[in-house]
């Protein structure tokens, strides 16, 4: 793969040229990232992709080769060149922790650096964040309609190659069970998991020929597709094939909630009651929920994954908050900021419920009893700092997080934030 530093925007490296030309480039700078709002008919949002990153800043490099090139381009000059040659993060960054929910004006993420150096990262922050916070939020959705059942993720064919890989990562963070993405399972150990397509039943003289010969290869605990043709035909050739221990068929067409009571009583009446029923095919969220009392076993859900179901962008934004530690603003209507770096803290009930969010800029909360800290160290002076926690850790910092917001909080409806977030200033 080549490397991060190619994602730069230009306009990035024109105020690097010209802030080196006039000396402002090294003034110390605090930079944010955050949302203005959620995407239409959102509660909350999930950070995801933070532990992406550290990664990737720290490969953040220009060869020779990419400098002489845009050098003949004209997008740089000698000095800049020469600057760019020798780049490294060496600031600092903190933020929320991933899997941790945020909401409109959350500090998702703070760099402290001088200007060029801060500045150059905003296209990969932003294109990693934006993306992985969209797949996360949109799949927590539907984690929490499928109400403990599993699902898989199947969308590596619906979008970008690399998008797929970070699309997977991003759902097993927000509770699904596997993926069928073998690269997320190499890179990222994510759970991998998948059955036969269609492809493999016409590929043989007949259907039972196709089961057959899975069955010989992977056991009789596969899945197998049985809606190539007709159904319940399917259905009956798999157990004669399998016989009633059959781990799971699989239906990726029609009518799924009359379909999987039609699957259930064939299954059973053929003596294969422990023999699951996963169901896929354009699921999202509000699909997943109309089937909560279809027998369905598990979900096979794809291309509402890796487009966020709906809002295949979490539209957050890199703002300069802070300049020699005066905080600068911007003004324009409806893109107004509030400058200055800030800290944030969500306050509970004892019994643990969130009420709500406190963003304080160039001060600190008063301490409330069951106050959290939601802000923890990425990077310090440009290194890795400890303890940084393995994606393991962020799915169950996820799961608890949504036990923490108001049962309003995970409807799917249309609605206002989870919690209310509340501003501050010193």
């Amino acid at each position: 793969m080549e490397s991060t530093a190619l994602l730069t925007d230009q306009y990035e490296l024109t105020m690097v040229r010209a802030a080196l030309a006039d000396g402002t480039a090294d003034r110390p700078c605090v930079f944010e990232v955050f949302g203005r709002r959620l995407p239409n008919g959102r509660r909350y949002g999930v950070v995801a992709g933070t532990g992406r990153l550290v990664e990737l800043i720290r490969e953040f490099r220009f060869t020779d080769e990419h400098l002489d090139l845009l050098r003949r381009q004209d997008v740089l000059d000698d000095r800049t060149a020469g600057w760019l040659a020798d780049y490294r993060f060496t600031g600092d960054i903190e933020g929320y922790a991933e899997g941790e929910l945020y909401f409109p004006g959350s500090p998702i993420l703070t760099v402290t650096a001088p200007f060029a150096v801060g500045v150059l990262l905003e296209t990969l922050l932003l294109s990693v964040l934006n993306h992985d916070c969209a797949i996360a939020s949109g799949a927590a959705r539907m984690v929490t309609a499928a109400h403990g059942r599993p699902i898989i993720e199947m969308g590596s064919r619906r979008t970008h190659e690399q998008a797929a890989v970070a699309a997977a990562r991003a759902a097993y963070l927000a509770g699904f069970a596997s993926t069928s993405n073998v690269a997320a399972g190499v890179r990222y150990g994510v759970p991998t998991a998948g059955t036969a397509a269609h492809a493999f039943t016409l590929l043989h003289d007949s259907e039972a020929d196709a089961f057959a010969s899975q069955i010989e290869a992977l056991g009789v605990g596969t899945t197998l597709l049985v809606d190539t043709y007709d159904i319940s035909q399917g259905i009956r050739t798999a157990i004669e094939v399998a016989g009633p221990q059959l781990g799971a068929i699989r239906i990726d067409s029609g009518d799924l909630s009359v379909i999987a009571v039609q699957a259930r009583e064939l299954l059973d009446s053929l003596g294969a009651r422990d023999t699951r029923i996963v169901v896929s095919g354009d699921l999202d969220e509000h699909s997943i929920a109309a089937l909560a009392a279809a027998p369905v076993d598990a979900y096979g859900a794809g291309t509402a994954v890796v487009t966020g179901s709906g809002a295949p962008t979490a539209q957050l934004v890199y703002k300069l908050v802070e300049v020699d530690g005066r905080p600068v603003v911007k003004r324009s209507e409806n893109k107004r900021t509030v400058g200055g770096r800030k800290v944030a803290v969500r306050r509970h009930k004892p019994t643990g419920t969130a009420v709500e969010e406190v963003v304080a800029s160039r001060c600190r909360p008063s301490a409330e009893p069951h106050d959290r800290a939601l802000q923890r160290p990425y990077l310090v002076g440009g290194e890795p700092a400890a303890d940084l926690p393995d994606l393991a850790s962020s799915r169950a910092h996820l799961a608890e997080c949504l036990v923490s917001i108001p049962w309003d909080g995970l409807k799917l409806s249309a609605g206002d934030p989870a919690i209310p977030v509340t501003m501050i200033s010193n």
